[in-house]
């Protein structure tokens, strides 16, 4: 399956967003995705700057301009829908999940920042499981284990369970370099955890590798798409153009046909053979990598600060107690102090500050007390 990641690339604009989808669907995609913002879901106010061509704006200005209504996203999956594509979203939080329900999707996509969203997490189990007992198959999920370990993808699954999901091997820059791709997990993932496998690519290079993912068992392929390289949307540069995006289509389907030729492993071999023909054998082997899961070298900073943790929403007294909306489950990102995981929320719920707080400091546990009666 071929997931074109559209994103936020239509700027609010639904005559932008029908031209990605069509781009899309002409290139031979089987799916869009998008992203529903809420800049509250996602970042605290102060988080820090973000340089764009137009000069630095704040980080959390720049999702609100990417904000629009539901009847946005129901009008883009009509569309895709028209033409016969699936329609794939990505919630940021609980509001953003419940307005996504609300239309129906294809799939829910859950992004590797929010793996560890567990009220996320647990709000879209809930939901399936109450498809489920109504006699409903629940609806499919993806998700991406960017950023993350094994363990933050075990608990995830523990949440979210393992039918109708599918999960991405992906590493999460913009660009990733291919050299860290490490695509031997692919497989490695799919044997730990027993569930489809596939590839979330924010390599520059179209084809490299989602056939190699591919050839290590992917069953599905995601990777941005824009209409043009130099617009100004926040994943534009390190997205495929449309006549790009055809041509890694139109390589994963070569690959498919060798697998369905071959079978599975001479198959896998003829793929690596022709990527080698291409690309040298040191760089494919340095691409397929070990398939031992760890986090890549591009993203090892960015590990605590791009997932989520606890955070302070606004200043607060030392003796106060810290209420539910005294609390965000957020990205840290660019100069905030990241905060304990949000597995811990109801913990931190109902106790008291220990001292006086900062609004957007991640919360740490010398940061509150439990009274006791």
């Amino acid at each position: 399956m071929i997931v074109a990641e559209i994103g936020t690339s239509h700027g609010g604009s639904i005559e932008k967003a029908e031209e990605l989808i069509d781009a899309a669907v002409e290139a031979g995609t089987d799916a869009v995705k998008f992203q529903w913002v809420y800049a509250d879901e996602i970042l605290h106010p102060d988080t820090g700057f973000v340089k764009l061509p137009g000069g630095s704006i704040r980080l959390y200005d720049r999702f609100k301009q990417l904000e629009v209504s539901p009847d946005f996203y129901a009008g883009a999956s009509e569309y895709a829908h028209a033409n016969g594509v699936q329609f794939i979203c990505s919630p940021f939080g609980l509001r953003s999940l419940r307005e996504l329900l609300d239309i129906h999707p294809d799939a829910v996509k859950i992004a590797s920042p929010e793996l560890n969203h567990f009220p996320l997490l647990t709000a879209l189990a809930d939901y399936r499981s109450q498809q489920k007992r109504n006699g409903q198959n629940p609806v499919s999920v993806v998700v991406s284990s960017g950023v993350s370990r094994l363990s933050d993808i075990e608990k995830a699954l523990s949440i979210l369970g393992t039918e109708r999901v599918t999960l991405l091997h992906c590493i999460t820059s913009y660009p990733a370099p291919e050299t860290e791709y490490n695509v031997r997990l692919v497989h490695t993932l799919n044997s730990i955890f027993g569930v489809s496998c596939g590839i979330s690519d924010h390599s520059l290079d179209p084809v490299l590798v989602p056939a190699l993912a591919a050839a290590e068992g992917s069953i599905m392929t995601e990777k941005h798409i824009t209409l043009s390289k130099s617009t100004d949307g926040l994943d534009d540069p390190v997205a495929l153009e449309p006549e790009q995006f055809a041509q890694m289509v139109h390589a994963v389907n070569q690959c498919a046909a060798a697998l369905n030729h071959y079978g599975a492993e001479r198959g896998r071999l003829e793929i690596i053979k022709q990527m080698q023909d291409e690309y040298g054998s040191k760089k494919v082997q340095t691409v397929l990598g070990t398939g031992i899961k760890v986090l890549a070298p591009a993203e090892t900073a960015n590990y605590g600060r791009t997932n989520r943790s606890l955070h302070f929403m606004h200043n607060m007294s030392a003796g106060e107690i810290i209420r539910t909306a005294d609390i965000g489950v957020l990205r840290t990102e660019k100069i905030l102090t990241p905060g304990i995981s949000p597995e811990y929320l109801q913990t931190v719920t109902g106790a008291y500050t220990a001292h006086n707080v900062t609004g957007g400091a991640g919360v740490k546990w010398e940061d509150v007390i439990k009274k006791t009666v």
